[in-house]
This record gives C-alpha cells, sequence and structure tokens, in this order.
C-alpha cells in the first residue's frame, strides 16, 4: 500500500451512525481528499435491538457526565457493540464490492455520537479506531472531531467540506442550500456567485430533525419513525405549541451553532393525541429550517435534502410549501442520499492523513482551517 498523506487517489470505507441511532451506513469513495473521483456500492446495517438499547443506555449515563469516559462499564460496552457491528459492516461491504480488504487504503470511521456539549469544550463519539484496524485489517481514521473543538470549534457539523466538493463536480445553481435531516437537521450553504473554484459556505445546525419525532413515534407506536409520515399527515398542528418551541433563543443566534440530541424533546408536546404530537414536531422541523434563512448571506437558488427525513413525504411536502423555490431529494444530483454522510466520513479521513482541514471557521467556528483525526493501523 502507497503511504497514505501522498496526493493518489485511495480506495477508502466510510462509515456513519448518525443521532438517530438506526443503524451503520458503510460506503465506498475514491478520492485523494481534493477531488472526488467516483463512487462505490455502498449499505445500511440496522442496529440490533440490543446494541440500539446499549446505545440509549450510554446517552443516558453521558448526559451525566462533565467530560467523556470510556471506562464506564456502560459505555464501554456500548462502545465494543457499535465497533464491532461496524467491523461486521465492513465485511458486507467488501463482500458486496467483491473487493479484498487488501484492496481498501483507508476507513473513515465516526463512531456513535452518545453526547455533543460545544459549552463544555467536548463531544463525544463512541467507537475504537485500534480495534476496527484489527478486526479489518485496513488503517482506520476516528476521533475527527477533537482537534476543531480545541481550536474553539463546535465540532460539527463536519460534512459541508465534501458537501462543496460535490457541488462543485455538478456545478448547476450560483447558490445551494443542502440540508440533512439526520437526528438533528443541519445545513450547508455554498455559494460560487464570487469564485468559483473557493465558494463561500456556511453550516450550522438549524434545529431539531429525526430524532424528537422518532422518539415521539416510539412512545406511541412501539415504531422508532413516523411511517411515510402518516400520523404527521393525519394530526392537527398545534400553532401555540409551535410557536413556544420556535422561541427558543438558539434560532436568532448566529452560527456556527450546533445542538446536541436531545435538546428539544417530546415534553414539549406532551399531552397531545400521537397525530397532532407528530404533526407539531413536523412543523417544528421545518419552521427551524425556515428561520435558519436568516443566516445565510443571501437566498439560496434550490434546497437539496439528504438525511433520512427526506424519505418522510409529509415532511418533505411541507419544505415545499414553505420555500420559494425547488426542494429536491439529492438523488437529483445523482447523489447516493442514504449514503452521504458515510461517503463524507471517507473522504474526510483522507483529508485527514494528508493533514488538510476538515473544517473551517464559518462551519464550526473554529479559529482557523483544522484538520484532525487519529490514525490507526492494523
Amino acid at each position: 500500500m502507497d503511504d497514505l498523506n501522498n496526493d493518489a487517489v485511495k480506495c477508502v470505507i466510510g462509515l456513519m451512525s448518525g443521532t438517530s441511532m438506526d443503524g451503520i451506513d458503510a460506503a465506498i469513495l475514491y478520492t485523494n481528499g481534493d477531488a472526488v473521483e467516483r463512487f462505490g456500492p455502498s449499505l445500511t446495517i440496522a442496529y440490533t435491538p440490543e446494541t440500539r438499547e446499549l446505545v440509549k443506555v450510554a446517552i443516558q449515563k453521558a448526559s451525566a457526565c462533565g467530560m467523556p469516559d470510556n471506562s464506564l462499564d456502560a459505555i464501554h460496552a456500548a462502545e465494543m457493540a457499535v465497533t464491532d457491528l461496524h467491523a461486521e459492516a465492513v465485511t458486507a461491504l467488501l463482500a458486496q464490492a467483491k473487493l479484498d480488504s487488501s484492496a481498501v487504503d483507508l476507513i473513515g470511521f465516526h463512531g456513535q455520537t452518545i453526547a455533543h456539549r460545544p459549552d463544555l469544550g467536548w463531544t463525544w463519539q463512541i467507537g475504537c479506531g485500534a480495534r476496527l484496524a484489527a478486526a479489518t485489517g485496513i488503517p482506520v481514521v476516528n476521533d475527527l472531531r477533537s482537534n476543531d473543538m480545541a481550536g474553539g470549534g463546535q465540532g460539527a457539523p463536519l460534512v459541508p467540506i465534501f458537501h462543496a466538493a460535490m457541488l462543485k463536480r455538478d456545478r448547476r445553481h450560483d447558490t445551494i442550500a443542502v440540508l440533512n435531516i439526520g437526528g438533528v437537521a443541519n445545513v450547508t450553504w455554498v455559494s460560487f456567485k464570487d469564485n468559483a473554484d473557493e465558494p463561500h459556505i456556511t453550516a450550522f445546525d438549524t434545529g431539531p430533525g429525526n430524532a424528537m419525532l422518532d422518539d415521539w413515534a416510539e412512545v406511541h407506536t412501539g415504531i422508532p419513525c413516523d411511517t411515510d409520515g402518516m400520523m404527521s399527515a393525519r394530526g392537527t398542528m398545534h400553532d401555540d405549541i409551535l410557536m413556544g418551541l420556535m422561541a427558543s433563543p438558539y434560532f436568532d443566534e448566529a452560527p456556527p451553532k450546533t445542538l446536541d440530541r436531545d435538546d428539544y424533546s417530546i415534553q414539549a408536546v406532551r399531552g397531545l393525541s400521537a397525530d397532532d404530537g407528530a404533526a407539531t414536531i413536523t412543523a417544528f422541523i421545518v419552521e427551524s429550517v425556515v428561520a435558519a434563512q436568516e443566516h445565510f448571506a443571501h437566498p439560496p437558488d434550490i434546497w437539496y435534502v439528504c438525511g433520512g427525513g427526506r424519505h418522510n413525504p409529509t415532511l418533505m411536502r411541507r419544505l415545499r410549501r414553505r420555500f420559494p423555490v425547488i426542494v429536491d431529494p439529492v438523488e437529483v444530483l445523482g447523489w447516493h442520499g442514504d449514503a452521504l454522510e458515510a461517503e463524507a466520513f471517507a473522504y474526510l479521513a483522507v483529508r485527514s492523513v494528508r493533514g488538510l482541514p476538515l473544517s473551517l471557521p464559518s462551519t464550526t467556528g473554529t479559529a482557523r482551517p483544522a484538520s484532525g483525526g487519529t490514525l490507526y493501523r492494523p
């Protein structure tokens, strides 16, 4: 295998498990950390009920901590289970791609976020890079957020640099917003108006995403999502509760800014029927995205949506009603919507070993463009 820090195109596996806690996305990307050459196959492995429960307990334990401590029994157990399931995802992806592990140069391993506390200067992703490297026989880069936070950044979002690289490959508009509706929703605003080679990028968390809606659905149906947006479609949105939720000072704060998964909870809609609660939460997701536009230098020409939220027809329909421009899923660009974040962490892993920035002052608030990550060799 060639040295990892050169500018040759590499075959990389990216792994992502988001705050929705539904499973692991794995994808192959061919890139030198600057240009994206081509895409390989991808897949999703669902968390087993046992792993999901371990992660839930880890999140509860992490919320009581003043700083990350992976030695805690419940968190260590979750970390081992999460890491081993990621190894299974790599094995399954290699089989699907008909590749041997020796053909892969690197793995970008995000891990599972169990707490995000930029106010305290830390973020906490569980996942053992050394264990994954040993299990797969492939070098692994993880801990991609800590260096950004050490430089004064929020540690998130990290995907915007990849969004910009993808948009440079297939530029159709001068100003674009890429909305990712995961457990938390975030936006990347990219403008090529003044410089096509180095576009202006702004990024931040817009507000709640699927996590709040998933938690509500699970309480009322036992299924951790509003399947096909049916609950939201049947329900009636409650304006008074929505106004109270939108009164949060977070929406007026200038970016960069980020949220933890549980910064907004279902307690706000307690007492509503299952359908009305889902409708009100969905409206909250939409209105927080609408409010995000106040922080753009100028309105986007188009919105592209990725993340699990784009599969919710009710949510997509309501977003389209609230914007004067086209709102489309990223598939219209030929992007792999379910694999996009996994591909991003493959891209960021290559940038990490090359010492290239993973974040910018305009995306996370870091004092200067920041690289980061830790490399583990098998």
